[in-house]
């Protein structure tokens, strides 16, 4: 069995100028949790998900720095606290979505994608063909196909 024998072939998508306020919408009104974000030629930029929205609430996390001579040091980048702030407020999908996306061709095996899942530890791939995004593959996608075996 392939992932296109499983997968959701409506996919609802954004893109990354949404906004936040449609993506929590979408999210709501459709009961998922996690949406791909699509560019005009429906290839797959990021995903956005609950867990994404979440990340708005957390505490901010300040990177530890220590001072010599008036001058600050820092043992992280602090490049990483202005993306953590970005993330935090972002308006636009842009700014909140998951730009590394892991993705699943359209002819992997469920076993493939089921590895995928477990080993990047996310809930739902993207499916595409020539990099064009032509479905959706949940976990719970994936638990259905046990009974189609």
């Amino acid at each position: 069995m392939k992932a296109r024998d499983i997968m959701t072939r409506d996919v609802i998508s954004v893109t990354k100028e949404d906004t936040v306020e449609k993506v929590v919408k979408l999210l709501l009104d459709n009961g998922i949790s996690g949406l791909p974000v699509v560019d005009e030629e429906n290839h797959v930029v990021g995903i956005i998900t609950e867990g994404d929205l979440i990340y708005r609430s957390k505490k901010l996390k300040i990177p530890s720095y220590f001072t010599l001579l008036d001058s600050y040091i820092f043992l992280e980048n602090p490049q990483n606290l202005g993306d953590q702030i970005k993330k935090m407020v972002g308006y636009k999908v842009e700014d909140v979505m998951t730009k590394k996306v892991v993705k699943a061709d359209i002819n992997d095996s469920v076993e493939d994608v089921a590895t995928l899942m477990t080993s990047k530890n996310v809930n739902r791939i993207p499916v595409v063909e020539n990099e064009i995004l032509v479905g959706i593959v949940s976990r719970r996608d994936i638990i259905k196909s046990y009974t189609e075996s």
